[in-house]
């Protein structure tokens, strides 16, 4: 693995730091007023805009287009289907605290949503056509 894409993983660690403080803080807001799991799904919402222009401008050093927003949600539903699998197992088969599962089930997708994110905002461009292949000069006989 080449400097850059480490510094790229490095830079989506902290977008993801900070998107996670930002679903987090408003998951414990939400929590007090409705059942955990409907707080959780909000919260999650809530943080999805923010995720995407920090990924877009700091994390991959793109551009936003519509296509990418469009696309974003997928990365975000990747995330969401593992963060909920992950919470539900760790609520109720392995008893941890309804307000700590959240963070964990957080941490536990980040892989995950780091590779669907990297081939969202960043497709591979297709391929170079192959160069021409060099005139071929016959000699008079």
């Amino acid at each position: 693995m080449h400097a850059g894409r480490l510094w790229q993983i490095a830079r989506f660690a902290v977008v993801g730091g900070i998107n996670t403080g930002t679903f987090y803080a408003c998951y414990l807001l939400l929590h007090p007023w409705m059942p955990y799991f409907l707080a959780y799904t909000l919260a999650f919402l809530l943080s999805m805009a923010g995720s995407f222009l920090l990924n877009t401008y700091f994390t991959y050093r793109t551009h936003p287009t519509w296509k990418k927003f469009l696309l974003f949600p997928l990365t975000q539903a990747t995330n969401y289907l593992i963060q909920s699998v992950a919470l539900l197992s760790l609520v109720h088969w392995s008893g941890l605290n309804t307000k700590l599962a959240p963070l964990v089930a957080a941490i536990l997708a980040i892989p995950f949503t780091y590779l669907v994110t990297l081939r969202i905002l960043l497709p591979t461009p297709p391929p170079p056509p192959p160069p021409p292949e060099p005139a071929r000069h016959h000699e008079p006989a």
